[in-house]
């Protein structure tokens, strides 16, 4: 097979392709051998019927093109394995004619390749991680939330109102426009917190400046696009509250003493209880911390990207991206509508979140492979084949011939750049240490 390239206008190329004639009368042959045993010819047995039979019955002109096709599919990705092409979108075939026995067979196909864009910089990134081990001020946040687990809640003295950052017992009367009692709302004792997300925004504004004793009447309009535990499935709906509060709650958070130590906690000292939480820190961040790091050095890389997204490679993304969701919500048992309930957003924003995340992650992959361009990083036919070995597929041989064969190889090479790629940015990045939650403390 001899092929040439030739490029042409908005990153596309020609590529055209000569097929031996050996190799076409070995297409030629397995064809007419194939519809031998395919078809019924009278006085023939299968498989026996001689090709000026075959062209008789089926027409020499449809046994030619079947040749012809199966010579395009088999040699264009052949062709595009051999020059390392890395093809985006649908290829554009011209009318290569019929291939003929004993000749050379000669067609051409248009095809829009991936871009090679260019980074602002090829230095090393700078990223900032957190500490590989806990700091006192980790250490301090973790028992922050302990000691919030264990929180009570006391009556306030009788005048205190209620405010932004108490709770409060309330009863509930509740009737819907027509009057109808509304039951799943109504409760002679039930713990409010403001913000908790059980009620509306504009249920929680009522409440606030009440006091014990207190009982008080108003209506509101549920929000069109509520996302409130309780009442959500009213939304753009009045209902009417009766509501007495009962008391004010306050808040008592424990205090962290060696008693509270060992008799809640189990543990000896609160230097033990330190000690166990640093070490559960720990753990947690040798597990997130490779993620973050790449995460990390991905987005120094992405504010470096030079040129254009292909509109081609986004909506492949896209693709991707919502089969991967749409499998996980299945998976998961949770409807559309009832995720962008839970995240208080429309179909439009979570169409723009997705062409959003697909944008980044072409830009994450161009990047990546101008990196390994400037780095000189290739990969290699063993590390190739080594991916369809660790894949622990059964016959993985096999499976790397019909990749080849299919033209799609070119997606490990391009896999096995980026990642090379991607340990070279980590590998040489510059760190530098930050102890969050002291800076969220302060």
């Amino acid at each position: 097979m001899e092929t040439k390239v030739e490029a042409l206008e908005d990153n596309k190329v020609q590529i055209t392709i000569t097929v031996p004639a050996a190799d076409v009368e070995a297409v030629v042959k397995k064809t007419y051998k194939d519809f031998a045993h395919k078809y019924s010819f009278p006085g023939f047995r299968k498989g026996k019927a001689p090709r000026k039979v075959v062209d008789n019955a089926l027409g020499a002109d449809f046994v030619m093109a079947t040749v012809t096709e199966d010579i395009v599919n088999a040699y264009y990705p052949k062709a595009i394995d051999e020059q390392k092409l890395s093809p985006i979108g649908t290829p554009d075939f011209s009318d290569p004619g019929f291939a003929e026995s004993g000749k050379d067979f000669t067609f051409a196909v248009t095809v829009a390749l991936k871009p090679q864009v260019e980074l602002s910089s090829y230095e090393s990134v700078d990223i900032e991680l957190p500490f590989e081990s806990a700091t006192d001020a980790d250490i301090d946040v973790q028992i922050k939330g302990m000691l919030e687990y264990y929180k009570t809640f006391e009556d306030a003295s009788a005048a205190t109102k209620v405010k932004a950052e108490n709770n409060a017992e309330l009863a509930f009367k509740a009737t819907d426009e027509e009057g109808n009692a509304l039951a799943a709302l109504e409760s002679e004792s039930r713990l409010w917190a403001p913000g908790n997300g059980m009620f509306p925004e504009v249920f929680d504004a009522e409440i606030i400046g009440m006091k014990k004793g207190q009982v008080k009447e108003f209506t509101i309009e549920v929000p069109a696009n509520d996302t409130s535990i309780l009442m959500s499935n009213m939304a753009g709906k009045k209902v009417n509250f009766e509501i007495t509060c009962n008391s004010v709650k306050k808040e008592v958070v424990p205090e962290l003493t060696e008693e509270w130590v060992q008799e809640t906690m189990g543990m000896e000292s609160i230097e033990a209880l330190k000690e166990a939480v640093a070490a559960s820190h720990n753990m947690q961040l040798a597990e997130v911390l490779p993620r973050i790091t790449e995460n990390n050095c991905v987005s120094a890389l992405i504010e470096r990207f030079e040129g254009e997204v292909p509109a081609a490679m986004v909506e492949d993304a896209e693709s991707n991206l919502l089969q991967d969701f749409f499998t996980q919500m299945q998976r998961q048992g949770v409807s559309f509508d009832v995720y962008l309930a839970q995240r208080g957003i429309d179909n439009n924003q979570f169409k723009a979140e997705i062409k959003e995340e697909a944008v980044d992650s072409v830009k994450q992959e161009l990047a990546l492979e101008a990196w390994a361009r400037n780095k000189g990083i290739e990969a290699t036919d063993e590390e190739i084949t080594n991916e369809f070995v660790i894949a622990g597929l059964e016959n993985p041989a096999a499976v790397e011939a019909e990749w080849r064969a299919t033209g799609r190889i070119h997606l490990i090479r391009e896999g096995i750049v980026r990642s090379k790629a991607m340990q070279d940015v980590i590998d040489t990045a510059n760190v530098t240490r930050v102890d969050y939650a002291a800076q969220d403390a302060e």
